[in-house]
């Protein structure tokens, strides 16, 4: 008993120097640079509805896919889904992000409803990150078009297994390091829409899927505005009409996906308005999409309903330390 009260004075004073240490570390940490407070934390979620433009998520148990379904590389997250529906299953094709190597590459999943999903495997990688894997059947056969712009061009890619084994078929655009490659084919013509940065729009076209690609005479068709410019998604022919997805990347990343109809498409003129709908998604400010949404494709499931797959993130905090320290000047 007579060592009671020394015994507890220095338990104590211990309990005090472990709750200094507590707080004091993460500020000297952050002081030299040791700390990283938050990051985006982007996954992929299903949205249904009665038009592509009017779409509910909260009904599906989003997110369908995370990093954490990644079982082939240490994923970091995941985003950029495009998907198709072939022999009565819908294959979804997306980026992952390697925390290893801080490359991504394109992962595969499949459904047979559209609502769960099953990751399968890595089915595109190159020495240069790949993204945005804008998939489309033409002429009976699947092809590729991801974002390359690590090789500073346009690369297209083709199916020779379908949906596991990509070839590569040639370069589109050269020269260029554009983002989010979107296509499609209007009256026997094929267009192309890339991103340049992110508030730059360039527009090419072509009589065949390899070319030659030229740049139609107004390109870019926007630029110096970074919340409407880079592509958000599949260009959709709908109704006689083509619709455009832009991500708005301002005044943060990937916060919403606006829509906007095409209204004059010719190898002279180019010109597009936003439909009122427009944003069709955005970032709800809770859940897995909080913070923002930037990427939706389309699938009509029948004449009046729409399955679409979507991105969105949400920031999370981590602890990163670095040795050795930055020597700050």
């Amino acid at each position: 008993m007579t060592h009671g009260r020394p015994r507890g004075r220095a338990y104590a004073r211990g309990r005090v120097a472990v709750l200094v240490v507590c707080l004091g570390a993460p500020i000297l940490l952050h002081r030299f640079g040791a700390l990283e407070l938050s990051k985006p934390a982007w996954a992929i979620g299903v949205c249904r509805g009665t038009s592509p433009f009017v779409l509910d998520c909260s009904a599906e148990r989003n997110p369908v896919l995370t990093a954490h379904d990644v079982k082939d590389v240490r994923a970091a997250f995941v985003a950029d889904p495009f998907m198709v529906h072939e022999s009565d299953q819908y294959f979804m094709f997306f980026e992952v992000m390697d925390a290893t190597t801080g490359k991504a590459v394109i992962g595969l999943a499949a459904s047979a409803t559209g609502s769960v999903w099953e990751y399968r495997r890595t089915v595109l990688a190159e020495p240069f990150t790949l993204s945005y894997p804008y998939v489309f059947k033409w002429d009976g056969a699947y092809y590729m078009l991801p974002e390359t712009h690590q090789a500073n061009a346009v690369r297209l890619y083709r199916a020779t297994a379908f949906p596991d084994t990509w070839s590569f078929v040639g370069n589109l655009v050269t020269g260029r390091p554009l983002n989010d490659p979107s296509i499609v084919r209007v009256d026997d013509q094929w267009w192309l829409f890339a991103g340049e940065h992110d508030d730059t729009l360039r527009l090419f076209h072509a009589d065949d899927l390899t070319g030659p690609w030229i740049e139609h005479p107004k390109s870019p068709v926007i630029s110096g505005d970074p919340t409407l410019a880079r592509p958000g998604g599949r260009l959709l022919l709908f109704e006689g009409r083509l619709f455009r997805m832009a991500q708005r990347d301002r005044p943060n990343y990937g916060s919403q996906v606006r829509v906007f109809e095409v209204t004059v498409l010719s190898a002279s003129d180019y010109r597009e308005t936003e439909l009122p709908e427009s944003p069709i998604l955005r970032g709800t400010g809770r859940g897995w999409n909080k913070a923002g949404m930037h990427h939706v494709d389309f699938q009509q499931t029948d004449e009046h309903r729409w399955l679409a797959c979507v991105d969105g993130y949400r920031w999370v905090r981590t602890l990163r330390l670095r040795w050795p320290f930055p020597t700050r000047r």
